[in-house]
């Protein structure tokens, strides 16, 4: 096994309040991220303290034999400078490169007597091989409280599940951070087993007021692809699993900024020209067809939908509205769905695009794919099935659209 390192650089912020005090050497906060090709690579995050200037992770593939630690390779960890809000803390990261196909991994992070528990992994496989992941709307507040179960009712149902979709609010004060050690917490192992393709929402910009910069929490504590639009690293990129392009936008910047708004659309148009996996889903925040009447997307609807109809994506998966609804607008272009995972509701308004919807209830997606069909099943936390729909390939025509569950 040949594993390499790959550098990336982290944003060093330093910024101390009176109460900051010290996070432990142990490390915390352990997340696992997408990369460009899971199958062949995986990307990981951690938190020390403020004192912790160096870190490494160590991997080796999975065995029976507790033996197996003895074969670990261990890495060097890029740390990002000092990072505070009421804690004081340093962000490591490490890409383990030159991974095998649908192996099973496992990982440890941390150095001299401050180590984690070793976790466990699956790359992905190679094109055409069946898969599941999970779909999670907005998480955003009593995280640890209330949203915890709706991550963790999803992973027991699907604990195979190659990647999780955040889609976008994770938090509801994006630089507040006991907010994110609530994420953190609510998700617990979870985040440290399955990778996450996490997408920013209007929340992980400077709330109350939108400041048009990504919370400063974003790129320390997550290492995504960096393969999208220069300006927007970490938050609009794309990654290949298994036979399926899975492309994340960043439409808090499509809706705030004119400029990044074309920067996207432009970067988009070429990765759908390209692609050629079988299956493309798309996600982001903000709905293109949303459930309020008083809410209207305007760039992204007059931006990005014509492209998502002219390359005949399949699936958008997004957030932000707080109900569930899914359908298509008429019987074209892709399927639209928009869920929320968190315990903030809003009403809805019926709109004729709705085939299914929900309200005033928490969600979870579990979505299988392979080369015939995309099934999608829609979850309440109390594990009742909601929606389910399977998506079947016709060549030269619009996908199949069955309904599992009568709408």
């Amino acid at each position: 096994m040949n594993i390499h390192y790959a550098g990336r650089w982290l944003l060093a912020t330093c910024f101390f309040l009176p109460q900051a005090r010290a996070q432990q050497a142990r490390p915390d906060n352990i997340v696992l991220n997408v990369t460009a090709d899971p199958s062949r690579s995986a990307a990981v995050n951690w938190r020390t303290n403020a004192v912790t200037d160096s870190s490494y992770a160590e991997i080796a593939p999975a065995s029976p034999d507790p033996a197996f630690t003895a074969k670990a390779i261990r890495v060097p960890a890029t740390t990002s400078g000092v990072i505070s809000d009421t804690i004081a803390a340093r962000y490591h990261s490490v890409v383990f490169n030159d991974l095998q196909p649908n192996t099973e991994y496992a990982y440890r992070v941390g150095k001299g007597n401050d180590w984690s528990e070793w976790f466990q992994f699956r790359t992905a496989g190679l094109p055409g091989q069946p898969f599941s992941f999970i779909y999670l709307g907005d998480a955003q507040t009593n995280l640890r409280s209330l949203w915890s179960r709706a991550i963790r009712k999803a992973w027991s149902a699907a604990p195979d599940a190659r990647l999780i979709i955040h889609a976008g609010d994770l938090v509801n004060r994006g630089n507040n951070y006991d907010e994110w050690q609530q994420w953190f917490e609510a998700g617990s192992f979870i985040h440290a087993s399955v990778p996450g393709l996490m997408s920013p929402g209007n929340h992980e910009y400077h709330y109350p007021k939108d400041s048009g910069q990504v919370s400063v929490f974003w790129r320390p504590q997550f290492a995504l692809p960096e393969n999208g639009p220069a300006g927007l690293e970490e938050t609009c990129y794309y990654t290949d699993v298994q036979g399926a392009r899975f492309i994340s936008l960043n439409s808090q910047e499509i809706e705030i900024n004119e400029r990044l708004l074309h920067l996207q659309r432009d970067w988009l148009e070429k990765v759908l020209q390209e692609n050629k996996q079988r299956w493309t889903i798309v996600t982001f925040h903000h709905p293109v067809l949303s459930t309020k009447k008083t809410r209207d997307n305007k760039f992204i609807r007059e931006y990005i939908k014509p492209l998502l109809d002219k390359y005949k994506v399949d699936l958008v998966l997004t957030g932000h509205d707080h109900t569930y609804a899914r359908g298509r607008d008429g019987n074209q272009g892709p399927v639209y769905a928009v869920s929320v995972s968190g315990p903030k509701m809003y009403e809805l308004d019926p709109a004729p695009w709705m085939a299914v919807t929900g309200s005033h209830e928490q969600f979870y997606q579990i979505i299988r794919v392979d080369d015939k069909a995309i099934r999608y099943t829609a979850y309440t936390v109390d594990g009742e099935v909601h929606d389910a729909f399977e998506l079947t390939k016709q060549p030269g025509r619009q996908n199949l659209l069955k309904n599992v569950k009568k709408p």
